[in-house]
């Protein structure tokens, strides 16, 4: 399996490239924005370590341009900024994790196994696809269609909709939410599952199409069709 690390300190990229390799990863190591974003492009990788603090181009720039060229691949923010701005910052342009330096290598282990097992998980399903009132969940090619329309999201809001999808009618807790698709503890001082909610309805609702992901006060959101 195949991992893209992105991370301009020497030191950092040495230790982590030697502890994936030893995990058993094949591991490219770019050390600026303008390699990582070359190679994001045009190689195909199960998960991609994203430093944020980059010579050249910096992480959120990197990580916006894949998005925008429609590369999906599970990206995990490696970062020493802690603050919530910063966090649903990179959340919104697309990213499917995000770790706080320092860390314990056993800790980016074990996100990066998760993240590619999501994946893997969505490649082996049984059903290809999840249907509700217009909306297709192509779950083999990771697209998403709304009343025929191609409807472009980024992994991470694929993820959202997934899990939404996968358990129609159910109400789902935002903490519940938040350890599904981020595999991250849910912090009631942050808005980060609400702010990518919001995102993923202004992206199925364009052109005013029926709503879909309903808001259950005090308890969290559900996914049905309703009149």
């Amino acid at each position: 399996m195949r991992i893209l690390l992105v991370e301009d300190d020497k030191g950092s990229g040495f230790y982590l490239k030697k502890g994936l390799t030893e995990a058993g990863y094949l591991v490219d190591w770019a050390q600026s924005g303008v390699d990582g974003l070359h190679l994001g492009i045009t190689e195909s990788y199960a998960v991609v370590l994203l430093d944020v603090m980059l010579p050249g181009i910096d992480g959120w720039q990197l990580l916006k341009a894949w998005r925008a060229a429609d590369i999906q691949t599970p990206v995990l923010m490696l970062t020493a900024r802690d603050s919530v701005e910063d966090k649903v910052k990179g959340l919104e342009l697309g990213a499917d994790d995000y770790l706080v330096k320092p860390f314990a290598f056993v800790e980016l282990l074990a996100r990066v196994r998760a993240l590619s097992r999501r994946r893997l998980a969505v490649a082996s399903s049984m059903s290809s696809s999840l249907v509700l009132a217009g909306l297709e969940v192509d779950l083999l090619r990771r697209r998403v269609y709304r009343d025929g329309q191609l409807t472009s999201l980024t992994s991470q809001e694929f993820s959202l909709l997934e899990l939404f999808m996968r358990r129609q009618g159910e109400v789902l807790s935002r903490a519940l939410i938040a350890s599904e698709v981020w595999d991250m503890n849910f912090d009631s001082d942050t808005n980060v599952v609400d702010v990518a909610i919001r995102r993923l309805r202004l992206k199925l609702e364009d052109g005013g199409a029926l709503r879909l992901i309903h808001t259950v006060r005090g308890m969290g959101y559900v996914c049905e069709e309703r009149e």
